[in-house]
């Protein structure tokens, strides 16, 4: 079995700075880790690893040349082979464009039965890339999963609701977004560590991939950012103190009845 696992380098700070001009996200000099939900989703990879034999376990990541530090922690836990996504085609990609060039480089793989993705990026909150990659591949996505099993060239999928989850069973290939609830990530090991350390990473390029030009890039991506502002402060309501609560109470309740709210 082969399972890719996409993953994205996210900024590390509360302090994201934005370009004015493109309105996309400053990244030079900027901390930056692992997306913390695509942890989950390698976990997830590397439990299969284990339980079934013969498993390979592929990381993939889209992003510049620093990118290639959470493919390295990737193979500190044990992940059989990496692939960097870099090139200047691919910058200002929206999660269309992305998710299209991520697409061109699984193809590009030996076959995939398993594509895993953490639920969604802490940068843009989107959650659209998992199912827009698998779109584009054209297998089914399963969003939300906390558990898998798999079997005679099926998937059995826990999918989380707010009020319980329910089980889906899909055919291979298909495509996961992992929730946090999935699993604890492990920490590197020692043999991974030094693996790591030895990686030498040769970016892929849209050229490599067979990507056409024209669906990449931020003059490709059909959605933007066309306004960056800070929500305005918020005031301070009426404040009551020193009566009792009784009193209190019913004055509430008179502004509120004021109000129409009850």
């Amino acid at each position: 079995m082969h399972i890719v696992v996409c993953v994205k380098q996210v900024p590390n700070t509360t302090q994201v700075r934005i370009n004015p001009e493109t309105n996309t996200l400053v990244r030079d000099g900027v901390e930056s880790i692992l997306n913390p939900f695509d942890e989950n989703a390698l976990e997830m990879a590397l439990q299969l690893k284990e339980k079934h034999a013969g498993t390979k376990v592929t990381v993939l990541t889209m992003g510049p040349p620093q990118a290639a530090e959470v493919l390295k922690e990737a193979v500190g836990r044990g992940a059989d082979a990496v692939v960097l996504l870099c090139d200047r085609a691919f910058a200002g990609s929206d999660t269309w464009a992305t998710s299209y060039a991520l697409s061109t480089a699984i193809r590009k793989l030996e076959p995939a039965d398993l594509v895993l993705f953490g639920k969604q990026a802490i940068d843009g909150d989107t959650a659209q890339v998992g199912p827009g990659v698998a779109d584009w591949l054209g297998i089914p996505c399963i969003a939300y999963a906390r558990k898998i099993e798999i079997a005679d060239g099926k998937a059995v999928v826990e999918r989380n609701f707010e009020d319980g989850y329910e089980k889906l069973e899909t055919p291979l290939p298909c495509a996961l977004t992992v929730l946090k609830e999935a699993n604890v990530p492990r920490m590197a090991s020692l043999r991974g560590k030094m693996a790591a350390k030895k990686l030498v990473l040769q970016p892929t390029t849209a050229e490599m991939v067979g990507a056409d030009p024209a669906k990449l890039g931020l003059n490709a991506s059909p959605t933007r950012v066309v306004k960056i502002f800070s929500p305005p402060p918020k005031t301070g309501g009426v404040k009551w103190q020193g009566e009792e609560p009784a009193v209190l109470a019913q004055r509430l309740a008179d502004l509120l009845r004021e109000r129409k709210l009850i």
